[in-house]
């Protein structure tokens, strides 16, 4: 008995000597909060993750998607695969096409970017500000057609530059995921009959990161003016959002042609970052259970604390860290097993992507030979043209898609094997339609890169081209 009542005292006077931490300052925050920095008073070590996503990430460590290394250069997706340079000739993704920088960045990258990327207007800000549901509900169509600079302007000036922010994701009252962008998302979901009001937490952990990486289509009217901004899944289900629907989409209305490619003449949709896309279609890490944040903000030590990693990057630029936790082999026999399924996919949207730009020259030199008097077959043209789009789409989606085949490696070699063969079609009937109209073709085109990569502003050819991958065939090759 008096070894039991010597305890308390024991604890009392070990207390008395060591100093207790000081109670947690609990702040509140309002609703509607913007400031990051109100919400890191009461999570400080989240807050600190997030601001370093203004930081280069460590260099060396990922092949393909470098983004913003730490020596110090913003990479140049078109001098990267100069194939883009031309098929995107006509518009802005053709002057200026950039890898991503870190979510602090998400708003200044494109206040930064070439200005021929901002002429759909307030439309750009969808994805680029957490604004973008408040702005549209007080403006509605204004904040589709209206120029960016205007509707820019009406964000508060102290977040001018602000990108993804904790309200993007989270509720202020009780810090719960959430989907805040509700005229895009949420709408969306619906579209694919997704009860919205029964998603898990585990469901919330990709759906927060799919408010902006996804595809969308920028609706135009007879003006080209943005009228509305949507996500083309109206044909598909959750968990099978196929490229095949969602060209169905593009090409069910006119209004979905946001541009026109210079070098065909041919009025194009777009695809723009599909990560939720083609990680959601059937992937063994999705089929497995997992969610974005499970590999993006794995959870870390600090101190005493379990936090998730706010400092949202690559896997690969953290030493594999979030795969060891599930994969016992090693980081390093990790690292290679991504490498080289990115080694695949890169070999194959190279093909895909130079056999698209060769059917697009072909069409230039088909064009040429109708403006000179001769007769092309308009069966043959049309069918080419079909095969032409089929295999533009495919390409652009994988090559716009931010993991170089690795969210679902199966599903990105279907899709650029169909580019290939989509594109080797339209090749072959447009060198048939020539040939019947008299026109000659030489065997190897000349896709004249360099009239496409010259004079696109101040920022370009910033890649190392001495970057080596093994083709699908084990051949080594140099980007």
């Amino acid at each position: 008995m008096k070894k039991l009542l010597m305890i308390p005292l024991i604890a009392a006077a070990i207390s008395a000597c060591v100093q207790q931490p000081e109670p947690l300052r609990v702040a509140e925050i309002k609703p509607g909060e913007y400031e990051p920095k109100e919400w890191g008073k009461n999570f400080p070590l989240e807050y600190a993750d997030w601001e370093a996503t203004a930081n280069p990430t460590p260099a060396g460590k990922s092949k393909y998607k470098k983004g913003w290394d730490t020596d110090g250069k913003i990479y140049d997706k078109l001098s990267e695969f100069p194939y883009m340079a031309l098929l995107f000739n006509g518009w802005g993704f053709g002057i200026e096409y950039n890898e991503p920088r870190g979510h602090m960045h998400m708003l200044t990258d494109v206040l930064e970017v070439d200005s021929s990327r901002r002429k759909a207007g307030g439309v750009c800000l969808t994805c680029k500000t957490p604004y973008a549901q408040e702005l549209q509900e007080k403006y509605g169509k204004d904040y589709f057609s209206k120029p960016f600079a205007e509707v820019h302007a009406l964000i508060p000036k102290n977040h001018q530059k602000l990108g993804a922010a904790c309200i993007h994701c989270h509720d202020p009252k009780d810090m719960a995921l959430k989907i805040h962008n509700e005229f895009t998302l949420v709408k969306a979901l619906k579209s694919m009959g997704v009860d919205t009001s029964r998603l898990s937490t585990q469901d919330l952990r990709t759906l927060v990161c799919a408010q902006c990486h996804v595809t969308y289509v920028v609706q135009k009217d007879k003006d080209m003016k943005s009228q509305n901004v949507f996500f083309p899944w109206k044909n598909s289900k959750a968990g099978r959002i196929s490229i095949e629907d969602i060209i169905k989409t593009i090409k069910s209305d006119p209004s979905h042609l946001e541009w026109t490619q210079a070098v065909t003449g041919f009025k194009l949709g777009f695809l723009r970052h599909p990560e939720y896309e083609l990680f959601s279609n059937d992937s063994t890490h999705w089929q497995a259970g997992l969610a974005c944040a499970d590999c993006h903000m794995p959870y870390v030590r600090s101190g005493a604390y379990k936090i998730s990693d706010h400092r949202v990057m690559s896997p690969l630029k953290k030493d594999m860290k979030a795969c060891i936790q599930c994969h016992p082999e090693g980081a390093q026999w990790l690292k290679a097993r991504v490498l080289s399924t990115q080694d695949r996919a890169a070999s194959l949207m190279l093909r895909a992507g130079y056999g698209t730009a060769t059917a697009a020259k072909l069409f230039e030199k088909t064009h040429a030979a109708q403006k000179a008097g001769k007769n092309i077959d308009q069966a043959l043209y049309a069918k080419a043209k079909d095969y032409y789009e089929e295999a533009f789409y495919r390409t652009a989606f994988i090559g716009a898609e931010n993991s170089t085949g690795f969210h679902n490696p199966a599903e990105t070699l279907r899709v650029l094997g169909d580019a290939v063969s989509y594109a080797g079609k339209s090749e072959a009937l447009l060198r048939q339609a020539l040939a019947q109209a008299g026109v000659s073709v030489p065997a190897k085109i000349d896709l004249e890169l360099q009239k496409y990569l010259k004079d696109r502003g101040e920022r370009k050819l910033n890649f190392d081209k001495t970057v080596e991958f093994k083709d699908s065939f084990g051949n080594q090759e140099k980007l």
